[in-house]
């Protein structure tokens, strides 16, 4: 921000918008700017009033006046004499809903590039009034990046092997890289009161701390959500090709990767496996849920998500998890929603073929034919992958893990070939709640191959071809037998295990 800004100022931007989390934060750093620029600097908010900083002079002193009036701060910009002269007002989107401060706004912005008078407005969203549009630029205080981080621990804890008596332990270089890591995605402020808190607790800084802590703070904003589950791919029978996939590219490479689509059949293991490989990888999961982000408001969805895609990107290096994405973007060609879908839809794709940070982002899909064909082209993925019902092999690990988990003893298997790991797990679950056997448990599930097999046949249809199998290496290729129907026999012990 400090260069966009020195430029924009310097080329007499009148009116420049600054969307920021941290207000003070940027505060100081726009008053460190004017004392090294020489302009001359007012600030206002409504709690204290207009504050006044001479050009290259030290701190803002009062002026008592306009405590709670931003039409006289926007009058006072008028009458400062300085060569530069810069306003800041806080959060000055709330009283833009009367006429006369707009109009005055308005005219201020207009004549103020003769004599170099700018407006700054520091505010957590951008909310301006048609008159104005036109006349501000937006910038955004980006988030501390892993340098300021690195300061705010060490700042807590001091250098790595300058322990002293009465002081926090200072983190190995291993472990500080891990504290950054959490710390990714915090405000200054949050990322000192975490580490605070872990030395409280513990008399050092934890990276599982300050995890927590980011849950909480993401839970707040309600965009995201940090997913700490215990998934591993040594849980997931199968699949052995795009665990491997993912591995590869997530090992270090120069290359940065950029995600993999799963589409496949319900049950197959595509949320299991997105969440899986943030433990395996040692990154953070988040959950992107697109439907969260539509806001009532005329341009608010827009917004939500450019927001949560900027804390996406300050939360680097991690995983962004978004699940089932055909459902998450009804309305991907903007009709029956003033087009705000087609709109949501392009802002993810600009960021999925633009964005430089270190997200790997994993989409699934269940319906290929309700997303738009730019959603596949190359270099939106590395890969997209099919993932169909399970090879008998696959069935025989995904039938152990079950059977481990729920401790049920060896037994004969159902003889069905129709399955997905879902649907095992379901049987292996039944079979230890209700004490029976697994091919009693087994009459109360009916595949998905079964009840959607059309469906089933039209995903299999388009994959063939168009996909990586997420079984075997290559392209897939359907296989020649569909699955079979549910015979006249199973509904009738259907009947007589519920009886």
């Amino acid at each position: 921000m400090r260069r966009e800004l020195i430029e924009q100022i310097n080329a007499a931007f009148t009116g420049i918008w600054i969307q920021t989390q941290e207000p003070d934060e940027a505060e100081q750093e726009i008053r460190r700017l004017a004392r090294e620029q020489s302009w001359e600097l007012a600030l206002w908010d409504i709690a204290r009033g207009i504050r006044s900083q001479p050009a290259g002079g030290a701190n803002p002193q009062p002026l008592g006046a306009a405590a709670g009036d931003p039409l006289a701060a926007i009058k006072h910009l008028a009458q400062m004499a300085g060569t530069t002269s810069v306003l800041v007002c806080h959060n000055l989107h709330r009283f833009l809903n009367h006429a006369e401060l707009v109009q005055v706004l308005q005219q201020t912005l207009m004549e103020g590039k003769a004599d170099r008078r700018i407006l700054l407005v520091l505010s957590p969203v951008v909310q301006l009034p048609p008159e104005l549009e036109r006349l501000f630029l937006v910038l955004d205080h980006a988030l501390p990046d892993r340098a300021e981080l690195r300061r705010i621990a060490l700042e807590l804890t001091g250098e790595p092997g300058e322990e002293s008596e009465g002081q926090p332990a200072s983190p190995t270089p291993e472990a500080l890289e891990r504290i950054l890591d959490a710390a990714g995605g915090l405000t200054r402020h949050e990322a000192e009161g975490a580490m605070a808190l872990s030395i409280t607790r513990h008399g050092r800084i934890r990276p599982d701390v300050v995890f927590d802590l980011k849950a909480q703070a993401l839970r707040k904003a309600n965009l995201l959500s940090l997913h700490r589950g215990p998934e591993t791919f040594s849980d997931l029978g199968g699949l052995e090709a795009v665990k491997g996939f993912c591995t590869r590219a997530l090992a270090g490479s120069t290359i940065r990767p950029r995600g993999i689509l799963l589409l496949g059949v319900p049950g197959t293991g595509k949320s299991f496996l997105a969440k899986a490989l943030g433990n395996e990888t040692g990154r953070p999961t988040l959950l992107l849920d697109l439907g969260s982000l539509m806001g009532s408001l005329v341009g608010q969805t827009e917004q939500n998500v450019r927001q949560a895609l900027r804390q996406v990107d300050a939360m680097a290096p991690c995983i962004l998890f978004c699940d089932e994405l055909e459902k998450a973007l009804p309305s991907a060609g903007g009709q029956g929603d003033s087009g705000v879908g087609s709109r949501l839809l392009g802002t993810l794709l600009t960021w999925l073929g633009d964005h430089t940070s270190d997200v790997f982002f994993i989409g699934t899909c269940n319906d290929m034919s309700r997303l738009p064909p730019e959603f596949t082209r190359a270099e939106r993925f590395d890969g997209v992958f099919f993932l169909d019902l399970p090879t008998r092999r696959e069935k025989e690990a995904i039938w152990s893990l079950c059977l481990r988990k729920f401790a049920l003893p060896d037994q004969p298997l159902p003889g069905d070939d129709a399955w997905t790991g879902a649907e095992i797990h379901a049987c292996c679950r039944l079979a230890a709640l209700l004490g029976v056997t697994l091919r009693e448990a087994a009459l109360q599930v009916v595949p998905v191959a079964v009840t959607a097999r059309e469906s089933v046949d039209r995903l299999r249809a388009w994959a063939t071809g168009r996909c990586l199998s997420a079984s075997e290496p290559g392209i897939y290729g359907a296989p020649a037998q569909n699955p079979p129907a549910v015979s006249p026999r199973r509904l009738r012990g259907v009947k007589t295990v519920l009886a």
